[in-house]
């Protein structure tokens, strides 16, 4: 039996994980997107230095996604306007987990990005597990 013909297999690009986070987002509850309001997604192929650093890890690799916004739950209307709620989703990093692991990519990047956005609305981990029960690859 012939095993898969590596030579021709592409690392996913930003781009694809794009589409990923796309995908992810279209399966997740409308009710849910609709709450989520101006939260933008980003690709990135690592966190900045900066980044890693706030949060006090060693490796870049450590670190999937990232909430970087003030959660609904701590908002007010005295809060000034500034910068957009983002999520960040780290290629890198998800692609090692994925060489780890036995789930599938699209998968993964639904679950960091579950997992971040529920930091937007200050969700707990029982409340993000049945939201992405609900948006399984």
């Amino acid at each position: 039996m012939r095993g898969k013909d590596w030579a021709n297999v592409e690392t996913p690009t930003l781009a694809d994980f794009d589409e990923l986070a796309a995908a992810a987002w279209a399966r997740m509850p409308r009710a849910f997107r609709d709450l989520c309001g101006d939260v933008t997604i980003q690709i990135e192929d690592f966190a900045t230095d900066d980044v890693l650093r706030e949060l006090g890890l060693d490796s870049a690799f450590d670190l999937l996604g990232l909430y970087q916004g003030v959660s609904l739950d701590k908002k007010s209307v005295m809060d000034p306007g500034g910068v957009p709620d983002r999520v960040y989703l780290y290629r890198r990093p998800i692609l090692d987990y994925w060489a780890e692991h036995e789930e599938t990519l699209g998968h993964i990047v639904s679950h960091v990005l579950i997992h971040e956005i529920g930091h937007h609305f200050g969700l707990s981990d029982a409340d993000m597990e049945k939201i992405e029960a609900g948006a399984r690859d």
